[in-house]
């Protein structure tokens, strides 16, 4: 490998209590970090899942500062990693949160944050449905990080991949490495998950890193998990088969990119969104 970087993504279950969800984490987290891991990512909504509006409002803050949150900037300067928090639910106007991404540096820094553009209102044949529209406040922006081994971290949430656009403004952007922390339902990420993940990677020409919530949640909830990770062609070279928390590590090899984008130069030709504001 000329530009290694080994990542991880941790498959969780989170809960309605911040300081459980920690808990609850901070072992995998470690063990992440103990295989050498430099990146480890997390999935959407790990700070707290709960599909109560108004507990869920009740428990948010407004701003990065906030003790919860910055419990997990220490955590990745105590482990001596880049951590991406999945998602954090971010106090916006009023009645309204961001679902957030954090990207901590191995010094406890904020280096970037994403706030979820493309937000989860479905109604499944199986009677779920959700609306997250009616508690969260939509982003504007795609971000485009610079993280380990000066890798360009493209940022997207859960929802944001079913839509190719997005992807396509990453990979213009020139992100070599774009995160999908998730916490897809069952009866999608069965049907879905595994094909959309792949899809992205292969339009875009990146590595795609995909952790997940899975099994059944405090709120009522049940999720899919099978966190995956995937390379530029498509392949999977990481993937947890079930729903229960866990570990995936992989070596990236970062130079693949470039040459992938060289073979078959697809990706120019992407619908694109503005690059606002530019890379990090």
């Amino acid at each position: 490998m000329t530009r290694p970087l080994r990542v991880a993504a941790v498959q969780l279950r989170c809960g309605i209590d911040a300081a459980a969800n920690l808990a609850h984490a901070l072992p995998l987290l470690r063990e992440a970090a103990s295989a050498g891991a430099q990146l480890i990512v997390t999935p959407e909504n790990t700070l707290r899942l709960d599909r109560d509006r108004e507990r869920l409002l009740a428990a948010v803050n407004s701003s990065e500062t906030d003790t919860e949150i910055q419990r997990w900037a220490h955590l990745a300067q105590q482990l001596g990693v880049w951590l991406l928090m999945g998602s954090a639910g971010i106090a916006a106007t009023p009645g309204k949160i961001f679902n957030r991404s954090l990207l901590f540096g191995p010094d406890g820094h904020l280096a970037a944050h994403y706030d979820k553009i493309h937000l989860f209102d479905v109604q499944l044949d199986n009677g779920e449905s959700y609306c997250e529209s009616a508690t969260v406040q939509a982003g504007e922006q795609i971000v485009i990080a610079r993280g380990p081994a000066d890798a360009r971290l493209g940022l997207t949430i859960c929802y944001d991949l079913r839509f190719p656009h997005l992807y396509g403004a990453l990979a213009q952007g020139g992100a070599e490495i774009i995160t999908i922390p998730a916490a897809f339902t069952y009866t999608t990420g069965q049907a879905h998950w595994n094909t959309l993940i792949r899809a992205r990677a292969i339009e875009t020409g990146a590595f795609i890193v995909a952790p997940a919530q899975g099994g059944r949640h405090e709120d009522g909830r049940t999720t899919w998990g099978h966190s995956l990770i995937v390379d530029p062609w498509g392949q999977i070279i990481a993937q947890l088969e079930h729903n229960e928390p866990g570990v995936l590590v992989a070596d990236l090899d970062l130079d693949r990119v470039a040459t992938t984008r060289a073979k078959i130069p697809a990706w120019r030709g992407t619908a694109t969104m503005p690059l606002n504001p530019p890379v990090k």
